[in-house]
């Protein structure tokens, strides 16, 4: 099985709300929904949150929100890391043998099917463990990274 998973915890302090506020018409997290789906990628698409308004938003846009995340996964300094791998265990712990998993953040309204495809079909070559989307810019130099060719 395919699986992606938009991690959208409630508790946002400098933009209240944010996986849910509206973006060109739309809640921001429903993009990364909506590309996920039109993907055709995978076998589900997860929200993994700890908020009810955005479990609702979620499964509006045709997301899954399997269950709540835990208070513990919820706080202000916990990584992408743990919280996409308590939904991974949790879909392995009900049965889902997963093959893939996909990171999609929730506040991407730039992102496209056709990407994550591109991403895909990088990974399924077995020459990476990892793949991330990745582009130049300006600053801040502390949140970049260098490729080494």
């Amino acid at each position: 099985m395919i699986v992606a998973v938009i991690p959208a915890r409630g508790g946002s302090k400098r933009i209240p709300k944010k996986n849910i506020k509206e973006f060109f018409g739309k809640p921001i997290i429903s993009y990364s929904i909506r590309a996920a789906i039109d993907s055709q990628l995978f076998d589900k698409v997860i929200v993994s949150t700890d908020c009810e308004n955005i479990a609702q938003v979620a499964i509006k846009y045709g997301a899954e929100v399997p269950f709540m995340r835990p208070k513990e996964l919820s706080g202000d300094f916990l990584g992408t890391h743990e919280v996409v791998g308590h939904a991974l265990q949790w879909l392995e712990d009900f049965g889902d043998a997963l093959d893939y998993a996909c990171c999609i953040y929730a506040t991407a309204p730039m992102i496209q099917g056709s990407d994550l495809i591109k991403g895909y079909d990088l990974i399924k070559t077995e020459k990476w463990k990892a793949v991330i989307a990745a582009t130049k810019y300006s600053y801040p130099l502390f949140r970049s990274f260098k490729k080494i060719t």
